[in-house]
């Protein structure tokens, strides 16, 4: 595989999204798989923001992500009110079908580490009927508790010893991004935080309809599914985000404003 052109990073209130065409987005996840590089991919979503924008230690972690897709539709949309940027959705629930494809394809090894065993097993019958050429280096489901060290040296060993390119994470936000940041440099293979897209994609949760995805609507019907888990993390991250985002464009305009002003 060629080397393809490292994508560009845009700084969007707490994050450096990458940007560019969704298709340079697998293709470059794919030579870092290829290339084995210890390398870690955050999805980012407007919780994900918020979560940075709250936590400097999170916010590192985010920052040294080797890409950072923007995978909310309110991402995308406010990247372009307030910077001018246009960019397309990168979504988690796109990236993993697609990435197994191109992964089956290559003939690379994939792993998956995080959620329940049930998942897992679902997530291994489901790979198997629906990708059967796919080489499943592993499936791992971790206690329900921080690792120690030793456990994470175990953890770090058993991924490197399966010979995975891509490693699936499924731990959700903010957790997948500091259990791959802690273990860039020690796996040799690209780690991808999944978070809900693999419940979607195995078919224990729909999908949005298109439009309500196109609408910037899909969190919406998240909330309807999972409305215990959900809640109150939208009614938080949401709130605090179009807070930012209002604020910032009546900065603009106020500066804006100031700037013709001054000029006459």
């Amino acid at each position: 595989m060629l080397q393809t052109q490292k994508l560009p990073r845009f700084k969007h209130f707490s994050l450096q999204i990458s940007v560019g065409p969704y298709h340079a987005f697998v293709d470059n996840i794919l030579d870092l798989a290829v290339a084995r590089e210890s390398s870690y991919v955050c999805v980012a979503n407007v919780h994900m923001l918020v979560e940075a924008q709250l936590s400097v230690e999170y916010r590192k972690m985010i920052t040294e992500a080797d890409i950072v897709t923007p995978d909310g539709m309110p991402l995308t949309k406010s990247l372009r009110l307030l910077n001018g940027v246009r960019q397309e959705r990168v979504a988690g629930m796109d990236l993993l079908p697609d990435l197994l494809s191109r992964a089956q394809e290559a003939q690379l090894k994939v792993f998956f580490y995080g959620g329940q065993k049930s998942m897992l097993q679902k997530t291994e019958l489901f790979i198997r009927k629906n990708y059967p050429e796919m080489q499943i280096a592993g499936l791992y489901s971790p206690p329900f508790r921080p690792l120690s060290d030793g456990e994470m040296d175990e953890v770090a060993d058993l991924i490197t010893e399966s010979g995975a390119h891509l490693v699936f994470v499924v731990l959700g936000c903010p957790k997948q991004e500091k259990w791959m940041s802690e273990m860039k440099g020690r796996i040799p293979a690209v780690m991808i935080g999944v978070g809900g897209a693999l419940p979607v994609l195995i078919g224990d949760l729909k999908r949005a309809p298109r439009w309500m995805q196109r609408n910037s609507l899909e969190w919406l019907y998240r909330l309807v599914q999972e409305p215990k888990r959900l809640f109150k993390r939208y009614l938080v991250t949401n709130t605090i985000y179009v807070y930012l985002v209002i604020s910032t464009k009546l900065h603009l305009m106020l500066l804006g404003s100031r700037f013709w002003n001054d000029a006459e």
